[in-house]
């Protein structure tokens, strides 16, 4: 059977469940936040390969499920937020180009054991992963009437990364193809951050945000 993105939010809250319950030995004083990121993300990209027939993705890949256009982010409750570079200041406004499953959980650890307790997961559509605040921007410029030298002025004004020219074709872009508010925190150094309370505040009462929430 081959995964689909349905079934992918559904065996992440699975996936979440049953993790919560087993003991990590592997784990045990582990601290480093990226070495227990990548163990949760390849625990659920085995549980995936169980159960359906799917891509897993590389580094040449460049997304770890390649075959639902998703990559799979982990990060701890203690500083809940992942980061990850953009390409360019046009995902800034118009996201990521693929979706992100992100993991939070809380790790607890004694002499024996290792519990991963996950205490959210969220998926987030690829339409809403441009930068929270710029979006916003843009789509009440549009509602009011703004015309492209607004448009233009509003990028210049919040020092989005480019040139003239990049800013002519963004403005271009933005007229034919409005953005969808995107969820994520964006630098000007390309930087992108996920703030989970914004996208837990949202209650599954956007479309395209999904989250399911443990504590």
């Amino acid at each position: 059977m081959r995964l689909t993105i349905n079934d992918l939010i559904d065996e992440a809250a699975s996936f979440s469940e049953w993790f919560s319950t087993q003991n990590h030995v592997e784990l045990i004083g582990v601290t480093d936040g990226k070495a227990v990121g990548t163990y949760v993300e390849h625990a659920f990209q085995n549980y995936l390969n169980e159960r359906y027939e799917m891509s897993v993705g590389s580094s040449a890949l460049g997304i770890d499920l390649p075959s639902v256009n998703t990559d799979i982010k982990t990060t701890s409750i203690v500083q809940p937020q992942s980061s990850c570079p953009f390409k360019s200041a046009r995902q800034k406004i118009f996201g990521l180009g693929y979706n992100l499953l992100v993991f939070v959980y809380h790790k607890e650890d004694t002499a024996n054991e290792c519990r991963l307790t996950m205490t959210h997961c969220t998926f987030i559509e690829a339409d809403r992963t441009a930068d929270y605040t710029l979006t916003r921007l843009i789509r009440q410029s549009l509602d009011i009437g703004a015309n492209k030298e607004d448009i233009i002025a509003l990028l210049t004004d919040k020092n989005v990364p480019g040139d003239e020219i990049t800013y002519n074709d963004l403005a271009n872009e933005i007229f034919d193809n409005p953005p969808n508010q995107g969820y994520l925190t964006i630098s000007n150094a390309l930087q992108w951050r996920l703030q989970y309370k914004r996208v837990i505040s949202l209650d599954n009462q956007i479309q395209g945000v999904v989250n399911f929430v443990w504590q």
